[in-house]
């Protein structure tokens, strides 16, 4: 049954899923205020609503360089076991309130050691607070799987022993790899030497490409690093004219790259215009295996149930449009076949059926 509009209520309750969500991006502001206060970092505003809109004036800017400048205060207080088993927990649990059944967090081990934590413990830690957050969600009747990716700074020179880490902890809750960081400038290219560690070591990685960057980004994230996903990749419209695919957007197209499309926030850093214009429904309406994320959802003021409500009220998708790209997600999700299988056959689907 296609439904032309869906209100928030029905939106909230269908099952989501997110690959494309920064730990680092995502705190409550009441939490922000409460662990600042604790490590004495000192934030714009320590008013929980105050800090919120700070956040969100300072995304619309429009410029991604000032849109990752305000990390610094996330970063602030998650130097600590305590701060950091506190938002990864806290994390989870917002996911599951939002209605999310699966999501993938990165995050960069390596802007996480400033307290004195090595990299290990800092994913041990983190770990340790999903968990926690899984286990709470699924006692509370609302069930999460969260997988992790570790992110390595393109910027820096490390990307290679983050790869290392993330293989060492692939049989304990991280399930892949990415780099991030401010995209112009910094081509994927320059990290080889990390992926060629993890298709040797059998592990998925994602890049950012194709945001602040264009198609030479998407094309060496693919052809040259050998992504399996792209993180955003709105750009790949630059090799569609009147509807005629190029090259790389027929390469991204028929072999079912996803591309973990984030609109509010490409709004945000000027990636794109509107939502109603917004790539996304163009590149699904031209059978592009998208993918609906929030990128950041404290810095953006977003969530899942915002962002397909947003598509809904903007630019008129239905239901199945919903659930098509939830299911993408868990089709191009970096776990087990059989998981992703089970997550939308027994979750997502009958999920769909029951809130309408």
């Amino acid at each position: 049954m296609t439904v032309p509009r869906i209100d928030i209520d029905t939106v909230r309750r269908l099952p989501k899923a997110v690959l494309h969500d920064h730990l680092d991006g995502g705190l409550r502001p009441a939490t922000l205020v409460e662990l600042a206060a604790t490590v004495g970092h000192t934030l714009p505003t320590t008013d929980p609503d105050a800090l919120a809109a700070w956040y969100y004036e300072a995304a619309n800017s429009g410029d991604l360089v000032r849109y990752i400048a305000t990390f610094e205060h996330t970063l602030a207080v998650m130097q600590t076991r305590e701060g950091l088993l506190r938002t990864a927990e806290e994390y989870v649990l917002d996911l599951a309130a939002d209605g999310v059944v699966y999501g993938e967090v990165r995050y960069a081990p390596e802007l996480m050691v400033n307290g004195g934590l090595s990299l290990p413990e800092v994913v041990e830690t983190v770990q340790e607070g999903l968990a926690a957050g899984m286990a709470k969600a699924a006692a509370a009747g609302t069930p999460v799987r969260v997988g992790t990716l570790l992110c390595g700074m393109r910027m820096f020179d490390r990307t290679r022993e983050i790869a290392g880490l993330a293989v060492a902890f692939r049989d304990a809750g991280v399930v892949g790899f990415d780099i991030a960081g401010a995209e112009d400038g910094f081509p994927p290219a320059d990290h080889l030497a990390a992926f060629e560690h993890l298709r040797a070591e059998s592990v998925p990685f994602t890049i950012h490409a194709g945001e602040a960057h264009g198609l030479p980004s998407i094309h060496q994230a693919l052809q040259v690093c050998g992504a399996q996903r792209i993180g955003h990749g709105v750009r790949i419209t630059e090799d569609i004219v009147d509807g005629k695919l190029g090259r790389l957007a027929s390469w991204v197209r028929d072999r079912r790259v996803a591309l973990e499309m984030c609109p509010t926030s490409n709004l945000q850093t000027g990636a794109a215009e509107s939502i109603a214009e917004h790539p996304i429904t163009a590149l699904r309406d031209l059978g592009f295996r998208v993918t609906l994320n929030t990128d950041n959802r404290l810095v953006s003021g977003t969530t899942m149930t915002r962002e397909m409500s947003l598509l809904v009220e903007e630019a008129g998708w239905t239901v199945e449009d919903l659930r098509t790209v939830t299911v993408n997600a868990l089709k191009s999700a970096f776990i087990p076949f059989d998981e992703r299988t089970a997550l939308i056959r027994d979750v997502v689907l009958p999920g769909y059926e029951a809130a309408l």
